[in-house]
């Protein structure tokens, strides 16, 4: 095993204890999810609703509580992972640059950070996929989770580079916080009359409201979806090397 890689895994177990000792997070992935779908399910008619998938040109008409159930997990797991992912970086900041200073491979330590991403991502997204199927079953429940990893995934590399460029953590929190109300009230059509608009185009979370509807009310494989959404997770994801590697740069400089 290399010298490089074995760092790695040591900074990825550091940062799994980090998020395990999170209890808010743990009571936000056990309790938020159900009780965000359940409320959605109790609160929302089940109308039928219009929902176009832009990149088929196919309109869904969707059972409006269906709808909003989804809109109610993508919703809960981008604020979950990226508080959780906000919270680890913002709070590591100065380990971090110790670190770095000590010679630790800064490479090291952002692969560890991508790592605890994924596996928070997909323990969350399974579960909410899983909540919603105790409630209805949607046409393809396994691209109905990827959806919401790729969700998932976007707004955790948008919570690190917001920890590692903040220097406030309620700013981070307010941040995340907006940004997913935002997106998801706009894109939802039950909610909002411009969700058929080419804005909506612009949301992060566009291409997993498009691939988890896809998934859940037809029988189309929502490439167009999936590929929007990495497009994303890849721009986030960049924004927060950088900006990992700007906060621990300074640790680098010779002393004068």
């Amino acid at each position: 095993m290399s010298n490089g890689f074995r760092l790695f895994l040591i900074a990825t177990r550091y940062g799994l204890i980090e998020h395990a000792r999170n209890r808010f997070a743990m009571l936000l992935v056990a309790a938020f999810v159900p009780v965000l779908v359940t409320l959605a399910r109790v609160a929302i008619t089940g109308i039928e609703v219009p929902f176009r998938l832009r990149d088929t040109g196919l309109v869904v008409h969707a059972n409006g509580n269906q709808l909003a159930q989804i809109s109610a997990a993508l919703m809960a797991v981008t604020l979950i992972v990226g508080f959780m992912m906000f919270a680890a970086t913002f709070s590591s900041g100065v380990f971090d640059r110790r670190l770095s200073m000590a010679g630790y491979p800064r490479v090291a330590l952002g692969m560890a950070k991508i790592a605890c991403l994924v596996l928070a991502s997909v323990v969350v997204s399974v579960y909410a996929t899983a909540i919603i199927c105790c409630y209805w079953s949607p046409r393809q429940p396994v691209l109905l989770a990827a959806a919401l990893f790729g969700a998932a995934m976007t707004y955790g590399a948008l919570g690190v580079a917001l920890g590692a460029l903040l220097h406030r953590e309620v700013e981070g929190m307010f941040a995340i916080a907006m940004i997913s109300c935002l997106d998801m009230a706009v894109q939802n059509p039950i909610a909002s009359v411009g969700a058929d608009s080419g804005l909506v185009r612009w949301l992060p979370s566009y291409g997993a409201m498009q691939a988890s509807t896809a998934a859940g009310f037809s029988d189309t494989t929502p490439f167009a979806g999936f590929a929007v959404q990495l497009a994303w997770f890849a721009a986030s994801t960049l924004l927060g090397l950088v900006a990992f590697h700007l906060r621990t740069r300074s640790a680098l400089r010779p002393a004068t």
